[in-house]
Formats: structure tokens, sequence, C-alpha cells
């Protein structure tokens, strides 16, 4: 195992700002607002030479029991727990506060090799409140700037004296074994407060992300590692996304953009939709955005545990599905509960069964049989009184799968003609679900430069 820290202190001292630097993406999202980190998120950190794995933590804030504040709390003694190291972050420029020297104590209980930072410690200022963390007691700060990259060298200095020579680096075998076998990349998007946070939380079988009956709890996509079945997956949980019109707070664009970015990053994409209003318009929106950034994907129904349950419900839910989404025609469609964890064995099986769809390769000769029938059954118009003529089609990627059919006038081929190619590719060749990628392209005229001569 990776040598593992912890960045912990109060909301707003930076963070997720130094949490960016170390792994070297803006993974964690960053904001003047206090309290935007709420679950913990976890990433490959490399400082020099050091690499080491490096957990971005919620403020330590105080509340009552049953809150939101004493949740992200609770998450944030996980990580301290889980940790070989603690790198306690202090406000240099608006100095020590009760609430520091309160959670101070909580590290020193730990146990656990501790590393105080000093972060905005740039100006005079700065260096003022650097000086002032000295009270802490709990060693000498390293001051820094995580904004601005000052302070970096004498911060490795401190994490070098507290890591251990033996830590394995991720150039090692045994990481380059891991990298290999890293997981199916799996978002979990929806419409807010559709219940994202409860359903991966059933499925890890703890209360690893922040939940609760206020939209909006989600901010950051956070990745998580798991295991089913022997097989490893990495699950995104991501904010909620709404109409673009409703979404008028800064922390929330930079919450769908994080969003965004998972969905872009995943492999295969579960979009949750509540049972009791699904199919709303957000959510073929969200379905079509998948299908345009070419991810596979499966549609959940979420609480189904809360719906009268009548004959013919699920294909009643399929033929709405169907007709609502045509160009995804077949996509997966599963109802679970996160609740009681019904139907997560279905999820996960539906959730392979479309990583390997989005991964299939269509063997040449039986690709051109199918476009033989295709072609013969249904011709395409003539257009302007002249016949097009479609010669072959070859399958040169996937991931989504990818087509593209040869023919002598690719622009006068009609869309309708190009959708009936399509669905006969998914019913020919079992590709519910995916996005299918259909290109026409002209083949090149080796007469051409003859018939300019002419002119």
């Amino acid at each position: 195992m990776a040598f593992t820290i912890a960045l912990i202190g109060r909301p707003n001292v930076g963070k997720s700002t130094l949490f960016n630097r170390l792994v070297g993406q803006k993974l964690a999202l960053v904001d003047d607002q206090p309290g935007v980190t709420r679950d913990r998120r976890e990433g490959q950190a490399r400082l020099g030479n050091l690499e080491f794995n490096v957990i971005d933590t919620a403020g330590l804030v105080e509340g009552g029991r049953d809150t939101l504040a004493a949740r992200m709390r609770d998450q944030t003694k996980r990580a301290i727990d889980s940790a070989d190291a603690l790198l306690f972050m202090v406000d240099a420029r608006s100095g020590l506060l009760p609430e520091d020297r309160t959670f101070a104590g909580l590290a020193r209980k730990s146990g656990k090799p501790i590393v105080v930072v000093a972060n905005k410690s740039e100006g005079r200022k700065g260096e003022a409140g650097a000086v002032e963390a000295f009270a802490l007691g709990l060693g000498e700060p390293v001051a820094i700037s995580a904004e601005h990259g000052e302070g970096l060298s004498e911060l490795y200095a401190a994490l070098r004296a507290v890591m251990p020579e033996h830590a394995p680096q991720p150039d090692q075998p045994e990481a380059a074994a891991e990298a290999a076998t890293r997981g199916i990349r799996v978002a979990i998007v929806g419409r807010p407060n559709a219940g994202k946070s409860t359903l991966i939380n059933r499925m890890l079988g703890e209360e690893r992300l922040l939940t609760s009956a206020d939209a909006g709890t989600t901010r950051d996509s956070i990745a998580v590692d798991f295991a089913w079945q022997g097989r490893s997956f990495q699950l995104f949980d991501t904010a909620g996304l709404r109409r673009r019109s409703r979404v008028e707070e800064k922390l929330e664009k930079l919450s769908v953009g994080d969003a965004l970015r998972a969905i872009r990053f995943a492999e295969v994409v579960v979009v949750l939709m509540e049972a009791g209003a699904k199919f709303e318009e957000q959510d073929l929106r969200i379905v079509d955005l998948v299908e345009r950034e070419g991810r596979a994907l499966v549609i959940a129904i979420s609480t189904w545990d809360l719906v009268e349950r009548k004959a013919g419900a699920i294909a009643r839910l399929r033929e709405e599905a169907d007709h609502l989404l045509p160009q995804v025609r077949g996509v997966p469609l599963v109802t679970v509960s996160g609740f009681t964890g019904d139907g997560v064995d279905y999820l996960m099986r539906a959730v392979e069964d479309a990583y390997a769809t989005w991964n299939k390769r269509v063997p040449t000769s039986a690709l051109n049989r199918w476009f033989e029938r295709a072609v013969s059954a249904n011709p395409p118009p003539a257009a302007s009184g002249r016949a097009v003529r479609l010669n072959y089609v070859t399958q040169p990627k996937a991931r989504p799968p990818s087509f593209v059919i040869f023919c002598s006038r690719a622009d006068a081929v009609p869309e309708s003609y190009k959708r009936y190619l399509v669905n006969s590719l998914r019913d020919e060749f079992a590709l519910p679900g995916v996005p299918i990628r259909l290109t026409l392209r002209e083949k090149s005229n080796p007469f051409a430069h003859k018939r300019k001569k002419r002119k």
C-alpha cells in the first residue's frame, strides 16, 4: 500500500488548492466560499521524487448530531483513521482561530505524524501568521502558498521526514500492476436529489458519501474504488445536473462543470432517475449529453421500493424509454433502491454488459454481409435523379462502435436513411443503448484530374 497523507483543517484554509497542486490536476472544486468540499477525495500525489496518496477532506466544523456538519466531520475523522500521516493546514493571513486549536487537539489524539502547514504565507501579514502557528504545539510550521506554489521545497523536506524509506513508489512493479488492473470507470449522474450518493453508499456497504434530504449536498465529483464479484470499478458520484437557466450561483456552475468532466472521463454512465418523476425533460437532456459524449449508458430508476408494484410496470418503463430516447434504443434499464439495496446486482451486470458492448468490434465479413442485405432491402433514395451508390462499410474503432460507409455522394444521403442504417446495425449486432457513430465518406475518383483537364 502507498503512503497516505490526509489534508485536514478548518474550512477555507486552502486544502483543496494544495490537493490540486499535489495531484497536478484541478480535481477538487476551489472557491472563496467556505465549506465547498464536503466528501473526502483521494488522489495520487507527487512532490519532487515523493509519490503518495493524498486525501482532501471537508473543513472541520462544529455541528449538532445528525446535521450535515456532523456527517462532514465524521468523513474527516474516517480520513484521519485511514491515513499514515496528517497535514494540518491553517490560514496564515487570518492567524490562529479557536477552531484551529480545537482541531489541533483532535489531530494530536490520532497519534499520527503531523506536519503543520501555514498556507497563504505570502506577504508580511502571511509571514506573521506563519510564526503564530508555532503556538499549536505540533512542531515547526511550514510556510507555503498553495495558490502560487511557494514554499514547496520546505514542504517536501517536512514530508520526507515523516515518510518511511520503504514507502512504495508508483514506478515500482507493484504500482504498475495496479495500474494495469484499473477498474471500469462508472459515473453516476442525474438531477439533484435523485439518490446518487445513497445508491453508492449502499453499493459500498458504508456511509462513504454524504447524503441529505436537501438537494445539492454533493458538490465535487468524488471517485471511489469498488469491487463487485472479483471485478474492479471506479465509481464517480457527481453533483446534480439542473437546467442551465436555473444554475445561477458560481459554486453550482463549478459543480456542474465537474460533473460534466466526470462524464467525459467515465467509460459507462449510469443516469439515475427518481421513480416518482422519471423521464422528465432534464433527464432526457442528460441522456442526450451522454450519447453525444459517446459513453456507454445505463438507465437506473431509483426509489423503486416506494412505488406500488403493478403488473407490466417494467415493460411499460421499457416502452417509455424506447419511445422517448430513440437515439439509444434498447438502453439497459434497471430498477434499484439505495435504501434496501434491491437491484444493485442487476445494475452492476448491466454496467458490465454496457461496457462490453461499448468495446465491441464486428468482424469485417459479418459487417459486409449485413451491409449487402440492408442496402438490398432498402436502397438509398436517388437525389436529383441520380442514384447514390453505397460501396462497402468498415469499423475503424470501438468505444463507442464507429462505422464508415464509402459511397459515391455522401452529402446526398438523407438523415432518415442514416437512422435506418444505425437502427439496423443496432439490431443485427446486438448493440443496445450504446452510441453508434456512422460516417459517410466519398471514395476518391482516380480520374478526377482528367475531368479537370477536359474543362
